[in-house]
């Protein structure tokens, strides 16, 4: 497993895996090793993946100090390891609430930042704000599927503030275009990658500012792509157009059928889209 240190010492891994350039991709979670991306939708038929596995989760080591995990210091992490790879600039593709990571990494180093492709993205580190009633519309989108009156009536729970019966999976189905085999699997896999820890700190006070970097992605010339879920509770295509529009160039799409993991909804129309974009 190839690993490199990062500037306090700590050795992070990360997978390599396809061929052609290099796509360094950051997971979410937040503070969830790579493991569950996969071979996102077999785009690394296009592409040689570069999957980072955060501090403390996967392969990477567990820093001396847990504050490093709080998002803007995990920066450094993601600098060190465009220098191990020894690459001037890098393609950079990352999901959820990894997007958070790759916007502060683009505001604060915009020339080490090619394309930049944001899947399903977190809105924590530029500030747009996703309502209630956004999620709630977006779930009604599928009112018609066998499992919704149970998951919905967990979301209304949660969404009350009060801890449905069956925790937070109750809501799983939501966040998958279809409720199937291949989501159970996937979503059961999930299990266990995640730094519970660290991801209580990744947003801590300090991790965010959204007024400094939405500045900042207003200047960034580069080109970015913002692909969104038509069915993602998670992160509904009404405020991902917000999200996309924060950049002077940047592509919005929609998947159709897709929820807050597109590459397992249609694994064909989903690598098509992000390597026509990265090309």
């Amino acid at each position: 497993m190839p690993a490199f240190p990062a500037p306090d010492g700590t050795l992070l891994a990360y997978h390599v895996s396809g061929g052609g350039p290099p796509l360094v991709c950051l997971p979410g979670g937040p503070m969830q090793d790579c493991g569950y991306l996969g071979g996102l939708g077999g785009l690394a038929a296009h592409r040689r993946l570069i999957l980072l596995d955060p501090r403390g989760t996967g392969r990477s080591a567990t820093p001396e100090d847990p504050s490093s995990y709080r998002c803007d210091r995990l920066v450094d992490d993601v600098e060190a390891l465009r220098v191990h790879l020894g690459l001037d600039r890098i393609d950079l593709l990352a999901h959820s609430a990894g997007t958070n990571l790759a916007v502060r990494y683009t505001e604060r180093h915009p020339e080490r930042v090619g394309r930049l492709a944001l899947i399903t993205p977190s809105v924590a580190a530029v500030g747009v704000e996703v309502t209630g009633a956004l999620r709630r519309d977006t779930a009604l989108l599928r009112k018609d599927e066998p499992w919704f009156p149970e998951a919905f009536a967990a979301l209304e729970e949660l969404m009350a503030g009060r801890m449905p019966e069956g925790g937070p999976r109750a809501v799983a189905p939501f966040f998958y275009g279809r409720w199937d085999e291949t989501a159970r699997a996937h979503r059961k896999a999930e299990e266990g990658r995640k730094n519970n820890e660290a991801a209580a700190v990744f947003a801590a006070e300090g991790a965010f500012a959204p007024d400094t970097t939405r500045a900042a992605l207003a200047r960034h010339a580069a080109p970015v792509l913002v692909l969104a879920g038509e069915f993602d509770l998670n992160s509904p295509p009404g405020a991902m157009a917000a999200v996309a529009d924060l950049f002077p160039h940047a592509r919005y799409v929609v998947q159709p059928g897709a929820g807050h993991f597109p590459w397992l909804d249609d694994a064909d129309g989903f690598a098509a889209v992000v390597a026509e974009f990265l090309a």
